[in-house]
């Protein structure tokens, strides 16, 4: 499974892989979603959000209570391999595992691939479980459009899909006991071959506008300037200073020039930040300097500031009862909380969730160096395989 899945989406030259939300890349990786799943005879269901499920039902065919495990398939732009997809492979995996042990279980076991995860095309993160659970407007989410102006509605029309049958979706939601996701650990902090997570810390995403005037590069004299690159420079300076300050990290990684030319002054500059902590205070505080940094330096150059929030998710703690279990089940493995957010941390807010992660020896992730070695990736599929052998028993 997981060879079939690693030329998708990869970038020959830089080892990264661009899986964005419908498109091609994408799209064959759900096609080899379902395709493990009808191979198992499992029951293949889509809800109206684009997240797909495969079911294992009891023998009685019993629906509710189920146990939900899975992750994602799209990726960050020239992302690793493991991000997603190694939880998805990992409970295709247990499944099996389970089987050969003769195992029956007495609640469904669920596989999810929920969809736009990463918020690469669209820039809302978790933008599939958040539609499930009802954190995000349906109207709001049908009108967020990706770098190439195409709107979510459309893309889902494009894909077969009902755009006005985007929402919450009670009665799924109502047929899942808990939710358990296996990821690749994206930092350093793990020691042994498997952990599990206590709690994703707070973070959001903020774009910021920066409007001047274009102009001739070589002819427009330095006091005629309407510059945006000068305060939107001081702005990313900024956003290092202010996350010192508050033991908070933030990140500019994302930005869009106008028009983008070697010879031409930009008439505005578009830029992302991505602000994470600790605790709410410390990332607000962050953002509220960084903006306050911007204004100050945009004034002189007479550029106009602007400061959408276009996503936030407040501190996430895992259900503790869930963990408790988990860690049990594993023998007492080691808990460590997590700076990434995952759709786990979305469905927490309406079902137990918890989290396992496997060890990265490199501490690098969202890039091509992003790495499990496989007998890490083994023990994650055995310890998953424990977690449902437990939870799907009763």
């Amino acid at each position: 499974m997981w060879a079939a899945l690693l030329p998708v989406g990869r970038d020959e030259a830089t080892g990264g892989y661009h899986r964005f939300a419908w498109t091609p890349p994408e799209l064959e990786c759900r096609a080899w979603f379902l395709d493990e799943a009808r191979r198992r005879d499992l029951e293949v269901e889509h809800d109206g959000n684009g997240n797909m499920f495969a079911w294992w039902l009891p023998e009685d065919g019993t629906r509710g209570g189920a146990v939900l495990t899975g992750s994602h398939l799209d990726s960050v732009p020239g992302g690793g391999a493991f991000d997603g997809p190694l939880g998805i492979v990992s409970a295709f995996a247990a499944v099996d595992r389970l089987r050969e042990r003769g195992v029956r279980p007495v609640r469904p076991i669920g596989i999810g691939a929920f969809a736009e995860e990463e918020g690469a095309r669209f820039g809302v993160a978790c933008l599939g479980s958040r539609l499930l659970t009802g954190a995000i407007d349906p109207a709001r989410a049908r009108a967020l459009t990706d770098g190439d102006g195409h709107t979510f509605a459309e893309v889902m029309h494009n894909a077969g899909l009902d755009p006005e049958a985007i929402g919450p979706d009670d009665d799924l939601l109502g047929r899942i006991a808990c939710y358990i996701e296996l990821h690749v650990e994206q930092g350093r902090a793990l020691d042994v071959p498997v952990g599990v997570a206590s709690s994703i810390v707070p973070h959001g995403r903020w774009r910021f506008g920066f409007t001047g005037e274009g102009n001739h590069a070589g002819t427009t004299a330095l006091a005629d300037r309407r510059d945006p690159m000068l305060p939107f420079a001081r702005m990313v300076i900024a956003a290092r200073e202010a996350a010192e300050r508050n033991g908070a990290v933030a990140t500019v990684g994302k930005v869009n020039v106008v028009p983008g030319g070697v010879n031409a002054i930009a008439s505005s500059v578009t830029a992302w930040l991505d602000a994470r902590g600790p605790a709410d205070d410390a990332v607000r505080r962050t953002v509220k300097e960084v903006d306050e940094a911007a204004r100050v330096a945009a004034r002189p150059h007479r550029v106009s500031v602007d400061l959408a929030e276009e996503s936030y998710t407040e501190i996430v703690d895992f259900n503790l009862a869930l963990r408790d279990r988990i860690g049990a089940a594993l023998g007492g493995a080691p808990v460590l909380p997590t700076g990434a957010g995952h759709d786990a941390g979305v469905l927490s807010a309406r079902l137990p969730a918890a989290m396992l992660f496997v060890r990265n020896p490199t501490g690098i992730s969202h890039a091509p160096a992003e790495f499990a070695e496989p007998a890490d990736c083994l023990a994650g599929v055995e310890a998953l395989t424990a977690v449902l052998d437990d939870l799907a028993r009763g």
